[in-house]
């Protein structure tokens, strides 16, 4: 069976079926959700036609009741009589929860299933817990397939889960995985663990449980059908990170360098969740975000010096004996779209701030010989960074009267929704400035950059250039920088598209 069913659903048949009909060349195997219609047995004789148009296509048929998590409000009965008549209709699968089980007589369930393959299901919307003892319970009802679906409180129910699907799918034709942002883990790996699909949806807006990916994600960014046991998993780590462009970059450059590697956004609640499933999934290279830049460092067998000297750690790798090795491309970041514009060695440059972004930017221009001045809000923490980096510090009212090759905005004003920027138009006497924020892609800074005449850095050549460091730290191949450039361009193109329309 296709590892991908798409979960169709609609509140009229007709639209259910147009749906489907857009989505069955790409997507053989569909779920309809008769119970998000209306009325769900005026959409029988629309499925019976569809069948003869589409005979190549798989279907579920799946009528939840309310009290099971579902939308239909009818009795056992009914629910059971319109699964009986989709099978008739041509749907080779019905989905029956164990609820709905449980208050039958075995031979309603038989006949239903000599129609059509069961896949008993249950759903736990709360946590990831007992996974055994449910399958017990489902045993005692013969099934095609058994379905459990839980919800990832943790990154760490990720592996619970996939354990189990691991120890029992030997057993039983089994499908699992859990649901909720924390869950992408098991909905990527888990048909690798044994489950015999998985379920996407149509498009963003349209899930039909918390966390669903869509298909053209699941297949596209995750390339979940090339998922095998030889397949490498990393990730980005951070708490938020469901904002995150980095897995769109990093699959898309695993997927040009024909590297074998899935990458993941990972939502760690927690360092020590974390770093159970580094050791546990395994996981062999980490993109870490705030807040943990600093913290993971007490869990780091090793560091380079970058990451010694800026404090933070932005980059792990987990080696083959599972010790975990710190690096920091923050600073590549900063040097790379620098060098191929102008010589650094003796350059003016400005930084803005004196937290984790400017000391990766201090450190690292200071490294390429550059003459660097930290400007900063607080005075104390810029004489700090300024006396470890040998940088100098000057007060803002100094700015009218001094000039620089370049003034790197290395402070988070100006980010989406805040409509601001570090330095007055009046105040930017440079060459170039370079705006580590890169979202928006055109910053105010950047804008009152460009009416001042300085050429512009946008911040994602910064993102760009940090993320090929890290993607050339875990495979040892070059970057495909330009195709890693296009797809983020892209994403934050739709990004402030979908934000304008929201206005």
């Amino acid at each position: 069976m296709p590892r991908v069913c798409v979960a169709v659903t609609a509140t009229e048949a007709s639209d259910l079926i147009e749906k489907a009909e857009g989505l069955i060349r790409d997507n053989p195997f569909l779920e309809f959700r008769l119970d998000y219609l209306s009325r769900p047995a005026l959409a029988l004789s629309k499925i019976k036609d569809f069948f003869e148009m589409y005979p190549h296509a798989v279907v579920i048929a799946t009528c939840r009741r309310a009290s099971s998590g579902g939308k239909f409000r009818g009795s056992v009965a009914a629910q059971l009589d319109v699964l009986s008549k989709a099978a008739a209709a041509g749907c080779q699968l019905v989905d029956v929860e164990l609820q709905t089980a449980s208050k039958c007589k075995p031979e309603q369930l038989q006949k239903l299933r000599t129609r059509a393959a069961l896949i008993l299901s249950f759903h736990d919307f709360h946590a990831t817990k007992k996974l055994d003892e449910t399958l017990a319970k489902m045993e005692h009802y013969p099934a095609d397939f058994y379905k459990i679906v839980s919800t990832a409180t943790t990154l760490t129910d990720n592996v619970v889960m996939m354990k189990f699907l691991e120890k029992q799918s030997d057993r039983h034709s089994l499908v699992g995985l859990c649901m909720g942002e924390q869950g992408i883990i098991s909905r990527v790996l888990g048909v690798r663990a044994g489950s015999a699909f998985t379920f996407a949806a149509v498009s963003p807006g349209e899930q039909t449980a918390p966390g669903q990916v869509t298909a053209q994600d699941l297949r596209n960014v995750y390339r979940i059908e090339q998922v095998d046991v030889a397949t490498r998993v990393y990730g980005v780590a951070g708490d938020p990170v469901s904002h995150s462009l980095s897995p769109i970059i990093m699959n898309t450059a695993m997927r040009r360098e024909n590297v074998n590697a899935v990458y993941l956004a990972l939502h760690a609640k927690t360092l020590k969740d974390l770093l159970t499933c580094v050791r546990e999934i395994p996981i062999h290279g980490l993109s870490i975000t705030m807040p943990y830049k600093e913290a993971i460092l007490p869990h780091l067998d090793n560091t380079d010096t970058h990451t010694t000297k800026i404090g933070a750690c932005n980059t792990v790798v987990r080696a083959q004996d599972g010790k975990l090795y710190g690096f920091n491309t923050d600073t590549a970041g900063v040097v790379r779209p620098l060098e191929q514009r102008l010589a650094l060695d003796g350059a003016r440059v400005l930084v803005l701030g004196a937290g984790g972004a400017a000391r990766a930017a201090v450190f690292g221009l200071k490294e390429r010989g550059c003459e660097v001045f930290i400007l900063n809000r607080s005075a104390a923490p810029a004489q700090k960074l300024a006396r470890q980096a040998k940088a100098r510090t000057i007060k803002r009212p100094d700015l009218k009267k001094l000039s620089f090759d370049v003034i790197v905005n290395a402070t988070p004003v100006g980010m989406a929704n805040h409509g601001e920027s570090p330095l007055n138009e009046n105040e930017i006497n440079a060459r170039y400035a370079f705006d580590m924020v890169y979202d928006p892609a055109e910053t105010r800074f950047l804008q009152a950059a460009k009416a001042r005449g300085a050429q512009i850095i946008p911040g994602i050549e910064m993102f760009v250039q940090q993320a090929a460091r890290q993607f050339e730290i875990w495979t040892g191949k070059p970057a495909p920088w330009d195709d890693m450039l296009r797809v983020v361009t892209i994403a934050l193109q739709d990004r402030a598209v979908k934000t304008a329309s929201k206005k």
